[in-house]
């Protein structure tokens, strides 16, 4: 996806309300999907504070855990998906450091969808890690979809 498809995406999805009953529905739908997959992923839906559901799959590393928190912190100080942060960063040549972000707590690698509350902005991000990085952005998004219907 370009940026411009990225950002149009980014724009479309924007839940209603957000709250620990929807992180769980939404980290059950996201279950669900990787289940019927046999994906081996880790699913990672948290605040800026603290996790609201987190699941590692069988064939998910430690590794993907780390890439789950580092697109995470990406994708919420950006307040963008961190594949659209990525697609910025080569369009303009820069990287994640250029920014003072250091690579142990950053990535902008897809993966990591912000969630977004109509008339609230950002409040959580859904992240998912284990497979090429458009297809882990591609099933959060698939995620967030089903919750808007």
């Amino acid at each position: 996806m370009d940026i411009k498809a990225l950002e149009a995406q980014d724009a479309r999805l924007v839940l209603p309300r957000f709250d620990e009953a929807v992180a769980i529905r939404l980290g059950l739908a996201l279950l669900a999907m990787a289940e019927a997959g046999a994906l081996p992923v880790v699913i990672d839906i948290r605040t800026a504070d603290r996790t609201l559901f987190h699941v590692a799959l069988p064939g998910a590393t430690a590794l993907n855990d780390l890439w789950a928190r580092r697109k995470s912190n990406t994708a919420l100080l950006f307040q963008a998906a961190s594949l659209l942060v990525g697609a910025r960063n080569r369009d303009k040549g820069d990287i994640l450091q250029k920014h003072g972000l250091d690579h142990e707590n950053y990535a902008d690698h897809g993966g990591a969808v912000p969630i977004r509350v109509a008339g609230v902005g950002v409040v959580a991000v859904a992240t998912v890690s284990g497979l090429p990085q458009t297809e882990d952005h591609a099933l959060v998004v698939r995620g967030l979809e089903s919750l808007l219907g």
